[in-house]
């Protein structure tokens, strides 16, 4: 009987991230692992679609925002909306992940990745609707923008678990490096597509436009032959509901790596998550070298671009291994980083610090998710999935009080540099319990 899974007759395979040997160090616990090839998941007749659909999706997402986040300002004017955003955006994840997770783990996920694909459509053509007829009013407003955040809410559970059905443990590291580079590359060029449909469609037509780029994905998920759950065979399927999911949360606790990664992404979601390009136009404006707006485009552009290199890197060298040694660091490297651009006077220093922050912020999530990923139950994979989301995701919405409403009082400069501090400390102290539970025990 296999130690790890419990099913007769399965032999656990020989993996540094398996759950296994807690004790040991993640690095050095087992036997090297047969090389895999670089880009390995892009290779991948199943998986490349996917990615490429990923990230097309990732950017109707932001097309989305830099249209309706333009009209409703024309619109409305008001500060409070634009809170208001940034909280509905997220708020979905901190909530809702878990249970979506419990989805994910009970039903088919190309189908639950389907429904909250139809969400995000839905939610473009009432907003395209409502702009054609003149009749957008706030609470209208109020419930796309909610909906919008439960569809990507929706979609994260399934998604990861769509990649470890793809390529298996071996590849998975691949697979999650390159699902978030090529959503990264949406993330990226997002803001200039939605430009482009904007000032060369309108709002109207060009959210209505919007639509057909979710449609790629949407599509492969009808021709692909994974569920998400094909290479588990007969797996139990949990049941839905919360006090399941408490379960869940309860054994997690048991397992002090899974929880280390859970706490690292928690940590930089809240210090520093969104609050980072939001409060891009006050530091473009300081910094400006030139005209504030050419100035904010390169910042922005280095923010998201960092990303992208980063997975492309990390996937070319294949030098960086996911252990917990790795995710520290780099979390680590984030947050020193983060903290320099909150203190730099000096534009091409803020750029170069942008493009470090990235990549390291794109190690540091891909690593945690891979770990998370490869650590979890195979019954409650989504679940576990949906917990990290939750931290990852859902607590960006308090980097608007760390660094946003925090600024207001002493300012952005300030109080992003206080929130990196923090996240450096906390990722220390949480980097020291974890690498403490892997030390072998003595006798």
């Amino acid at each position: 009987m296999c130690a790890a899974c419990g099913v007769p007759g399965h032999v656990a395979e020989p993996d540094v991230l398996t759950a296994a040997p807690p004790t040991a160090d993640l690095a050095t616990s087992a036997a090297p692992a047969a090389p895999v090839a670089r880009f390995a998941a892009l290779r991948n007749r199943d998986c490349r679609p996917y990615l490429i659909g990923t990230g097309l999706s990732m950017m109707a997402d932001n097309v989305e925002h830099v249209i309706t986040y333009w009209v409703l300002w024309q619109t409305f004017h008001s500060p409070a909306l634009t809170g208001f955003q940034v909280i509905s955006h997220w708020v979905p994840f901190l909530l809702c992940s878990v249970w979506f997770g419990s989805l994910a783990d009970r039903h088919d996920c190309r189908r639950v990745i389907q429904a909250a694909q139809a969400l995000f459509m839905l939610v473009s053509v009432a907003w395209g609707v409502l702009f054609l007829t003149g009749t957008l009013r706030i609470w209208e407003a109020c419930v796309l923008l909610v909906l919008h955040g439960l569809a990507g809410s929706l979609w994260g559970p399934g998604e990861q678990l769509m990649l470890h059905d793809f390529v298996g443990r071996d590849e998975l590291p691949s697979a999650v490096r390159l699902n978030a580079t090529f959503r990264s590359l949406g993330i990226l060029f997002g803001p200039v597509v939605g430009s482009a449909l904007l000032l060369g469609l309108g709002p109207t037509r060009g959210i209505f436009a919007n639509v057909l780029i979710y449609l790629p994905l949407t599509l492969f998920l009808f021709r692909t032959k994974f569920t998400g759950h094909t290479r588990e065979g007969a797996a139990r399927r949990p049941r839905v509901g919360a006090l399941d999911a408490l379960r869940v949360l309860r054994d997690v606790s048991s397992d002090r790596t899974l929880v280390s990664m859970v706490v690292l992404a928690g940590l930089g979601s809240f210090f520093v998550g969104a609050s980072l390009q939001s409060s891009m136009p006050i530091f473009a404006h300081d910094l400006g070298a030139g005209g504030a707006g050419t100035a904010y485009g390169v910042l922005l552009f280095a923010n998201g671009a960092g990303g992208v290199i980063g997975g492309v890197l990390l996937e070319a060298t294949g030098r960086i291994r996911p252990t917990v040694r790795t995710a520290v660091v780099s979390t680590l490297v984030y947050g020193v980083t983060t903290l320099g651009f909150a203190l730099t006077g000096s534009y091409l220093a803020a750029v170069g610090l942008l493009l470090v922050g990235g990549v390291a912020n794109l190690a540091s999530m891909s690593i945690g998710q891979t770990i998370v990923q490869l650590r979890a139950p195979a019954a409650d994979r989504g679940r576990v999935v949906g917990l990290y989301g939750m931290s990852a995701n859902g607590l960006r919405a308090g980097s608007g009080f760390t660094v946003g409403l925090l600024g207001a009082a002493v300012g952005v400069h300030v109080s992003l540099g206080l929130s990196a501090a923090a996240l450096v400390l906390g990722t220390l102290l949480a980097g020291v319990v974890a690498l403490r539970a892997l030390r072998p025990t003595t006798t």
